[in-house]
Formats: C-alpha cells, structure tokens, sequence
C-alpha cells in the first residue's frame, strides 16, 4: 500500500533547490516525480542559474523547449578527446576543412601542408597526403583553404630570408593529382591570401614610399595558367591604397552576402523577436551597406611598374626617399611628422572617393555582393582597424587592363568604403558560415590613450576580446566575448585563427587551451586543454560537433562531443570494438562540462 504522495507544487519546490544531475536521478523514483522532473518552467529556472545567463537572454530562437536547450549546451560541445595526430615535426600554425568536410588541411613550421581524411569506416582521421614547401625556399607554411568546390587548395606560406624579411607566397595545389598548378608572390606574407571564387584568389604586394608611409596593391590571379595564357591575362590589379603610419593591410578575407537577410542565426534579440512575430508573413528586406573587394598577385613587369607609379606619385609630393619603418630616431622625428602630414594632404588629394551609392538600398535582383574584408591601421603599424570594399561582378576576372580600370591623376589611389575600428591589436577573425558575422579576436588597448609615436603603439591586455560585428548593419553586437588570454607585447604578437559554425564560436589562445563559446548566450562552454601556445581551431562544415585544434606542442587533437561519442560506442558491436574514441572514459574533468542530463 502506498503512502501519502506529496504534491506537485512541493516537489517542484524540492527539485528547484536541487542541481539538475539531483534532479534527474530524483526523477527515476516514480511517475511522478518524473513528471515534475521535466517540468518547462523548473529546467528555465535551472537553465539561467547552471549557466549563469543574463535572464534578460531569451531562449535560443530554434530551441523547442528549456530542458533540451540544457541538456544541447551539455551535451553536444565538442570538449571530449578522441584523438591526437602527431604527424607534424614542429609547431602546427593553421587548420581548415574541406567545405563537404571529408578533408582538412594542416600547415606548421615543418614546412609542410598535410591533407587528413575524415571519412574512415573506423572513425579515425588519418593522413593523406603531405607536401613540403622546402624546395620553394619556403621558411614554413602558415595558412591553407580550399576553393568553393573542393577541386584546389590555397597553401600560403613564408620566405627564408633576413629576420625582418616580410615577403611570402601563395601556391595552388591540385586536389586531384597533388600536384603543383601555380605559385603567387605575397607581401607582407600576413595578408595570407584567400579564394574569390573557384578559379581566382586574391594576394598583395607592398611598395614603401616614405619611412612609414606605402601603398598596398590587391591583384585577383587565375589560380593556373591555360595553355592560352600568352593571350590572356593570368593577373589583374584590383586596388591600391595608402597606408600611412607605417601600417599595412594584413589578413584579406571574402565574405558573401548573399545569405544577409536569411542568416543562421540572428544574434540580436530584437530581431529575433520581431522575426518570429512575423513568421510566416513575407518580411521586408534592408539590404546592406556595399563594399569593394581588394586582391593581389604581381608578376615582375606589373610590379616594377606599379612600383615606379608609387614612387611618381611619392616624388611628385614631396615624401622622402623609401625605407622601411624603423624604431623612431631624434634625428628622424621632424622629418617623419612632415611625412605623414604631406602623406595625409597627399591621400585626401589623390584618392578616389568612395562610391556613396553603397550604402543606399540595392536594386532588386542585386542580392549577391562580395566583400573583401581586411586588417588595417591609421595610427600605429599594429593593425587596429577593419577595412571593407565591395567587388563588382566585372571585377571578378582577370580580363581587362593588367593594372585596372584608368585613374586620372586625381585618383592616384582607391578608398576605404567602411572602416570600423576596434581600439586595440587585431589578432585574428572568421566568418559566421552565413557570412552574416565578423568575429575578430583583439588586445585592446587603456581606455583613452594617445599615440604620439605610431612605432611605440600603445601597451596590449593580455585578456584576448572576441567581438562581433554584423556585416549588415556594420556595427558591434553586445558585448565581447572573453575567457582566452595572450601574453606577447605588440611586437612578438602572433595570429590567433579563430573558428565560427551554427551555434558555436571557438578560438585557440596562448594560454595553452583552446575555448568554445555559444554564439546566441554568449557564453563560455569548454576549455581544450594543450601543452603549448594553441594557434588555430576549426570546426568541422558538416558536424559542428566534431572540432581540431593545432597547438605549438606540434599536435592536432580532434574533439568530439558526448552525445556523439555514446552514439559510435552503442554503434559498435563486440567482439570488435571501434577504436574512434580510446580516451573517451579517461577525458579530463577540466576540458569541459561533466556529466550529462
């Protein structure tokens, strides 16, 4: 015979002054304590106080109830261990996947770039191929990516030279055979390149036309030759802007607009609001601002004659002899604040404006539009600033005048068409998968500094920011994401790849661990635990919940989820084992959440 059975309300009130794992072992008592187990209005109470959000923060806009949103945040963070690669002799610098996600590439200071395979009946990632660059008098390789179909990849990489040597390359290798198609100069080796479309990618080229002041020519190449290409241009100059402060553009990067309006996810809370409330009713379109792209690829005439154009332009102004930027002298300071004056009266005089149609509406049926995003500065030579220009279909071929559409005299050098500045050291950025997002990773800078001397730039925090700005609306959504931290000063700092996929943002960090954050609560869920500097994650496009990370320590660890992990063992039938996920019951308590709802 039972006994008294206490009231629903009661047992709520019980179970709401228990942590959730209390809660759901409670809820296998009897029916109806799982009943109230289970009840919406406790695991949103549990939800908030767990992860200690903002209640301020709705509920994700693709989450159907508070009790399955907890246990996704639990249970589907790629933080378990499944396995880590040591092909690598040196430190592991970049990571990307393959855009089906069956493959993803490797880049490090061993010089090499390496090709794994995701696919494996077993579930183990191995290696595919491996290429070293070491015969192209390459000092290491430092970036890759693959081209919209899979077909190529881009290897970027830098020169053997002098310490203070800026100069690197691109190459273009053949999915297919592996074999080498084409090779690119790059300069500064930092602007690491990138694809346009399947067949063009985008490098640069730098001229100094003053102790700090210069000019950076984007070129669009074909990424190989025809057998026509006596007759047809291979490379084509797309833009040429000032630099002034001893600044450089660093890291290009395409973003497309196509998705804008329909984004994964819409991380401001208003409009996902007003999104719902309008679901289902043909919603009202605001096109965003238009940009211009910029890209690169010289070759030997085109550059000697580019190279003559800046040094035209530079006499016929009065700027002193080139040279690269060196630390400030006494006997340099007045010459070099003449320069940057006449730099700036230069700029403002020869620069061609930007086009202010960009930021009005677009026609209908002109959807489509291509960014190209860089890094940049005005006051310092640490990049501390977002340049972004659009590229026009007619741009987008190398067809037409090597060196561009014709200047006039008075538009020497093309215009920024937005620049958002972010007050501090940019030391990384990636794209939402619906190029809807930027995240950048940066040191900011004290509040309220003042440089004077644009080569002492101001100290850096050690804590890394992560921002988010809309590439619709050009502004920055809430507030930064922190967690991960740096420790070089400004002149030792180094790139930090950062990697963005649906519901997930993660980054590496020189603390040794890599971080994952949800993209909607703006919340940290997972440290990944390495032994040295992590340089670079990567999510993978077919399963967020598969993640790499490439450390200093020369490894690649792959990352996999709890959910997924109970999945392939409740797959696997004995007396055979699978042997995807070996440190599965051995994963650290610190690498992310334990326990599961």
């Amino acid at each position: 015979m039972c006994g008294p059975v206490l009231p629903d309300s009661l047992v709520l009130e019980i179970f709401l002054r228990l942590p959730h794992d209390a809660v759901l072992r409670a809820g296998l008592t009897c029916r109806q304590w799982l009943a109230v187990s289970r009840d919406e209005f406790l695991w949103r109470e549990l939800f908030y106080s767990y992860y200690r959000i903002p209640r301020s923060v709705p509920r994700h806009p693709a989450a159907v109830s508070w009790y399955r949103e907890f246990k996704r945040l639990f249970d589907c963070i790629p933080c378990v261990e499944v396995q880590t690669l040591r092909e690598h002799t040196d430190q592991v610098l970049h990571l990307a996947f393959s855009h089906r996600g069956h493959r993803f590439s490797s880049c490090s200071k061993d010089c090499t770039v390496k090709l794994w395979d995701t696919e494996r009946p077993d579930g183990n990632i191995s290696l595919v191929h491996s290429s070293s660059m070491r015969q192209f008098n390459w000092g290491y390789t430092q970036f890759s990516q693959f081209n919209a179909d899979d077909s190529l990849l881009l290897v970027s990489g830098v020169y053997l030279g002098p310490h203070h040597s800026s100069s690197g390359e691109i190459a273009v290798i053949s999915l297919e055979n592996y074999t080498l198609l084409s090779r690119v100069r790059n300069k500064p080796y930092d602007v690491f390149g990138c694809w346009l479309n399947e067949t063009h990618l985008i490098s640069g080229n730098l001229h100094w036309i003053g102790n700090m002041t210069s000019c950076s020519v984007l070129w669009l190449n074909k990424a190989f030759q025809d057998i026509e290409s006596e007759n047809v241009n291979v490379v084509k100059r797309l833009f040429k802007i000032q630099n002034i402060n001893a600044s450089t553009i660093r890291t290009v990067m395409v973003a497309h607009c196509r998705r804008h309006d329909n984004p994964d996810l819409l991380l401001d809370y208003e409009a996902q609001s007003q999104a719902r409330r309008q679901k289902g009713q043909q919603q009202q379109h605001h096109q965003p601002l238009l940009f211009d792209l910029a890209t690169s690829g010289s070759e030997e005439e085109e550059e000697q004659e580019e190279e003559e154009e800046c040094q035209r332009g530079a006499r016929s102004h009065g700027l002193p002899s080139p040279r690269l930027p060196q630390p400030t002298m006494s006997g340099l300071e007045h010459e070099l604040e003449i320069e940057t004056q006449v730099a700036q009266l230069m700029g403002r005089a020869y620069t061609k404006p930007p086009d202010h149609s960009l930021s009005e509406p677009s026609e209908s049926g002109e959807e489509d539009k291509t960014y190209l995003l860089f890094t940049t500065g005005s006051l310092t030579y640490s990049p501390h600033q977002i340049g972004i220009k659009r590229i026009r279909p007619e741009q987008m071929t190398t067809s037409g005048p090597v060196l561009g559409e014709e200047r006039s005299s008075d538009e020497f050098f093309d215009s920024l068409d937005h620049v958002i500045d972010i007050h501090g050291h940019i030391i990384g950025m990636g794209l939402s998968p619906d190029h809807r997002y930027l995240y950048v990773n940066s040191r900011a800078w004290p509040a309220g500094c003042v440089i004077s001397d644009p080569m002492s730039p101001p100290p850096i925090a050690e804590e890394i920011d992560l921002h988010v700005i809309d590439l619709k609306s050009l502004r920055e959504e809430r507030r930064s994401l922190r967690a991960h931290r740096a420790f070089t000063p400004n002149d030792e700092c180094f790139f930090i790849f950062l990697d963005v996929s649906r519901d997930f943002v993660a980054s590496g960090a020189e603390d040794k661990h890599g971080y994952i954050w949800d993209r909607h609560y703006n919340i940290c869920l997972a440290r990944l635990a390495h032994d040295d500097v992590v340089n670079s994650v990567a999510f993978s496009p077919a399963d967020q919940e598969l993640l790499l990370s490439a450390s200093d320590d020369s490894t690649i660890k792959v990352w996999r989820s709890p959910r997924m992990i109970r999945l392939a063992q409740a797959s696997a039938r004995p007396p055979r084992p699978r042997s995807l996920l070996p440190s599965w019951l051995s994963r650290s308590k610190n690498s992310c959440i334990n326990g599961k709802p």
